[in-house]
């Protein structure tokens, strides 16, 4: 029997890279867009919440995909938990949603963010037992998928977060369908994310705040001085970056403070505008490539579990990806989610990296003993 790979070889070196290659661009675009008021303290807690993360994929990896598949039901649980905590008053609510529970030292934590690799943890691992026995799931796999997709996106749609609920939806629903749930069933869970859309753009659920984010989009003018402001602000800061950019810290609009929230929801148009199109381009090609990887682990993966996790992990990211930049171009409601490894905030940045850990578990298969 050949000995199993051992220290950095048995990790997916290319998904390591261009994960971290994203969080380094990232770190020095949230430094162009803070420096200018509060020097390299952003760019210093970006890095330090980018080197935890790796520590945590690398941890999650090594525990191999044995220890990872019986973690899930209680990584569900733990996510349940803490997005039953947002609500109470350990929760904090900010720009209209309350998402974060307060830490130590300034710190938060948005178990949203935490809750779409629980899910898909938990999705997988649910899925993949009658998969690996070789038939279909039944009945009671497809009632308890509802179960562990339905309550983190409610408890996440009651926020309000209609940004992350549809992330999770989306990830759930390509798991579903490629872990064999019968097509009725996955149409009517889609009637049912069609319906909860319907509900939080028709009733008094998303503040006026966030019921302007999205629609400002179609007519930033509607709003010259609010949410269209916003809006028209991006676009012209990534129009006027040209092909090759304005130069790093010399954008005209990141550097005079136009752009709002440009260090979290907004920081691809720092790459636009100060980087260019070629920059903003090469951002996406990092992250594209993190998306690729994914797949190809989802494919070449040695049992059920693994492929689902590839898949999970990469339509979540691929859905954050496509929303973030289309947000940015104007072609897409504003809907707040950040762009992963890129955009500014801890839970963000451990979450994507926790996507990585999982993927990388997925491929590699348990360390030997």
């Amino acid at each position: 029997m050949a000995a199993r790979p051992s220290g950095w070889t048995r990790h997916d070196l290319g998904l390591y890279v261009a994960a971290a290659g994203a969080s380094v661009v990232g770190a020095l675009l949230v430094w162009s867009a803070t420096a200018r008021t509060t020097g390299s303290a952003y760019l210093v807690r970006h890095l330090l919440t980018a080197g935890l993360g790796l520590a945590v994929a690398v941890l999650v990896s090594r525990a191999g995909r044995g220890r990872v598949r019986a973690a899930a039901p209680w990584a569900w649980a733990a996510a349940v938990l803490l997005l039953l905590l947002v609500p109470t008053p350990l929760g904090t609510t900010v720009n209209g949603s309350r998402s974060w529970i307060p830490l130590v030292a300034g710190f938060t934590l948005q178990p949203a963010e935490l809750a779409k690799a629980d899910v898909t943890l938990a999705l997988a691992a649910l899925l993949a037992g009658r998969l690996d026995r070789g038939s279909d799931p039944g009945g009671r796999e497809v009632l308890l998928a509802g179960v562990v997709l339905g309550v983190p996106t409610l408890l996440v749609l009651l926020q309000p977060d209609l940004g992350t609920a549809l992330v999770l939806a989306a990830l759930g629903a390509v798991v579903v369908v490629v872990g064999g749930v019968p097509r009725r069933w996955v149409a009517a869970g889609a009637a049912l994310l069609v319906a909860g859309v319907v509900l939080a753009l028709t009733t008094p659920l998303l503040s006026g705040y966030q019921r302007a984010r999205l629609t400002s989009f179609a007519d930033p003018t509607a709003d010259p001085q609010g949410a269209g402001y916003q809006v028209r602000q991006v676009r012209l800061a990534i129009g006027g970056g040209g092909l090759w950019g304005q130069g790093f810290m010399d954008g005209t609009r990141t550097q005079g403070g136009f752009v709002p929230f440009q260090l979290n929801d907004f920081v691809f148009s720092v790459a636009g505008e100060e980087l260019g199109f070629v920059g903003a381009a090469g951002l996406v090609l990092l992250l594209g490539v993190v998306v690729v990887r994914a797949l190809v682990v989802a494919a070449r993966a040695e049992d059920a579990f693994g492929r689902l996790v590839g898949v999970g992990v990469a339509t979540w990211l691929a859905v954050q990806v496509v929303q973030n930049v289309g947000m940015n171009l104007g072609l897409l409601p504003v809907t707040g989610l950040p762009l992963p490894f890129v955009s500014y905030g801890g839970s963000s940045m451990l979450a994507s990296w926790l996507a990585i850990g999982l993927v990388d578990a997925a491929r590699a298969g348990p360390v030997p003993r």
